[in-house]
């Protein structure tokens, strides 16, 4: 998209790069924390620590998909620059309280999710 929307879209293709980038390094690092702990031998509780590497992967992707940055949104700003569009500043109150409301969305559906892996990795630690 290169139109800001309220609640709907505030960044463009570039932003949704970084944002689907810094989801697959979230994953990645919950591999390879997985991956340590199980080789190390810690135990079952230590992959419990997966859950904000989780979390962070997550919350990436989902802004990625959804085409909407949390921190934008929080901060009433939003960029499209990447996509043709433009970037600023959010001065309407409704669409603000609209970004605010999507940010949280986000926020809440990438914990979930995280809250999920992480109970599921969780649970095949505990049966090896």
């Amino acid at each position: 998209m290169s139109e800001y929307q309220p609640g709907v879209c505030n960044i463009g293709r570039e932003e949704r790069q970084k944002r689907r980038a810094a989801g697959a390094m979230g994953f990645l690092a919950a591999a390879g924390y997985v991956v340590v702990v199980f080789a190390s031998g810690w135990g079952a509780t230590a992959l419990l620590g997966a859950f904000p590497l989780f979390f962070g992967g997550f919350v990436g992707v989902v802004q990625d998909r959804m085409g909407f940055c949390v921190a934008f949104g929080a901060l009433a700003r939003y960029d499209l620059s990447g996509s043709g569009g433009d970037a600023g500043q959010v001065d309407n109150a409704d669409a603000v309280r609209h970004d605010r409301i999507k940010a949280v969305q986000i926020l809440a559906v990438s914990g979930a999710a995280a809250v999920v892996v992480t109970l599921a990795v969780y649970a095949v630690g505990t049966a090896l």
